[in-house]
């Protein structure tokens, strides 16, 4: 694992003394002056730019200002004025589940749809040195060798059955990424990969303390190298970064507390059968009731002097024909990079998904929703790309996820927070996906798009039918980007 500091936002003056070579700077330049600077505004009558020289002039009275408003006032949105860029190297794909919790910070990884995989794996602390490392490391070599076979039968597959399209040589990055993006469903979720991350300052201090409290021992070490990264170039705005009880004990709590009552209350339930076989399911379990006339009610309140009491009235009495007039009205002049209006944010849905590692580092993505996952689970059965059926290339896939989840079984035992590192893509788990209108829109423009990896699209796909057979009306202008001007043809001639 390798954490390395990219970048920091730094005030420009300062840049263009570094330029010109006339900056008599005593240290390294540091965000820190920004924050402190912003910090003062409210206070102090100079204008904002008199107010960024005096702190990057006087840097250790910047830092004292800052921990002074930080910390004793508990201004901690003075933190989000300093940025960071940083390189994440030789993580595994398990723990960058972990560090795409936080939703005020922007990430690129590594995709392992358009790149082809090596055989570059972590090996979990949890097992380094026990019995089961042997077995580990022969289990994921045992993944990555048919991972390599799986793409050369998938990728002679694709090109076979698309042969008008493989005569252009400009489409076979194209073909080939189809490829790849099945044949990944058998690589573990030790796998390495890499990212690049952006995040302000206080959005780092809580990921340090998560990571402190976190159970598995390479999120603990990704925190310290964050923080040695870090450490350094803002130590005014970064100073909580222990573990706390509550970040360490809490679901540990929870999970005790939830397997007490289901013991106590479901003994003797006979538990639901799920088929190993069955597709990924969406259902849709809660939805803000009369959603339609929340978001008409809410447009109307919008653009009106009336008080919501009143516009909810309205909007109960307007017949389905004049709802849509109104919803038509805020969305006839969308283009397909268009968000709706806040209005739809006002009506919301709960899903719940049962879907792959793969379809998951893909949902998870969308950071405005409300995203809740349970631990992945093999008697959730494996979501088998069809085209690895197409291929006859099913049995030695099972095969080897059989064995896979025979060493699961056998590290839960030894070590259960560390046992996910040796499941695949393919494996799945609940997630609770909890949207307003306008986010379901988003994901029905990013995801429904005939662009988008076809395993996040059907469970886009099934999302937005379940969201339109409750809200219609809201709903009518959701499709992927591909199929928008289509859309708006048929519904705004």
């Amino acid at each position: 694992m390798n954490v390395i500091l990219a970048g920091v936002n730094i005030d420009r003056e300062t840049l263009k003394e570094l330029g010109e070579g006339t900056a008599s700077l005593q240290e390294s330049p540091t965000p820190e002056t920004i924050s402190a600077a912003y910090a003062r505004i409210s206070r102090n009558p100079r204008p904002v730019n008199e107010l960024r020289e005096i702190a990057r002039r006087e840097v250790e009275k910047a830092r004292k200002s800052n921990q002074s408003i930080v910390f004793d006032m508990g201004h901690s949105s003075i933190a989000e004025h300093a940025v960071f860029n940083v390189d994440v190297l030789g993580v595994s794909r398990l723990i960058v589940e972990e560090i795409e919790k936080f939703r005020l910070a922007s990430y690129t990884e590594k995709s392992q749809r358009y790149i082809r995989l090596e055989d570059d794996f972590v090996i979990p602390e949890e097992i380094r040195n026990t019995d089961l490392e042997d077995q580990f490391v022969a289990v994921i070599r045992e993944q990555n060798a048919l991972y390599h076979r799986l793409y050369g039968a998938l990728r002679a597959l694709v090109f076979e059955t698309h042969r008008e399209l493989a005569l252009e040589s400009a489409n076979t990055s194209m073909l080939e990424g189809w490829a790849k993006e099945d044949a990944r469903y058998i690589v573990a979720l030790a796998t390495e990969t890499q990212l690049g991350m952006t995040a302000n300052a206080r959005t780092l201090e809580l990921m340090l303390r998560r990571m402190a409290s976190h159970p598995l021992r390479e999120a603990n070490h990704y925190g310290r190298a964050l923080y040695d990264a870090v450490k350094t170039v803002a130590p005014s705005l970064i100073r909580y970064t222990d573990a706390t009880a509550f970040d360490r004990d809490t679901r540990h709590d929870l999970m005790r507390a939830a397997h007490h009552i289901m013991e106590t209350h479901l003994r003797n339930a006979v538990p639901p059968h799920i088929a190993p076989d069955a597709r990924e399911s969406v259902a849709l379990i809660d939805a803000t009731p009369d959603g339609d006339d929340c978001i008409v009610a809410s447009l109307l309140h919008g653009a009106s002097w009336s008080p919501l009491k009143e516009c909810r009235h309205l909007a109960g009495i307007l017949t389905r024909e004049e709802k849509e007039a109104i919803v038509k009205t805020a969305c006839r002049r969308m283009a397909s990079y268009d968000a709706p209006l806040r209005e739809f944010e006002t009506a919301d849905m709960t899903f719940e998904a049962t879907i792959s590692a793969s379809c998951f580092a893909q949902m998870k993505r969308h950071r405005m929703a409300t995203i809740i996952s349970q631990h992945y689970d093999p008697d959730l059965g494996v979501t088998l790309p069809p085209m690895i059926r197409d291929a006859g290339m099913e049995k030695p896939f099972m095969e080897v996820i059989a064995r896979t989840e025979a060493l699961y079984r056998r590290i839960v035992r030894h070590s259960p927070q560390a046992a996910p590192y040796i499941l695949t893509n393919a494996h799945r788990k609940r997630v609770l996906i909890k949207v307003n209108v306008r986010e379901l829109y988003h994901i029905s423009r990013l995801r429904e798009d005939s662009h988008a990896q076809w395993d996040i699209r059907e469970t886009a796909q099934r999302m937005v039918h379940l969201g339109k057979s409750v809200m219609p009306i809201s709903l009518a202008y959701a499709c992927g980007k591909d199929a928008f001007a289509d859309m708006q043809k048929r519904m705004i001639p």
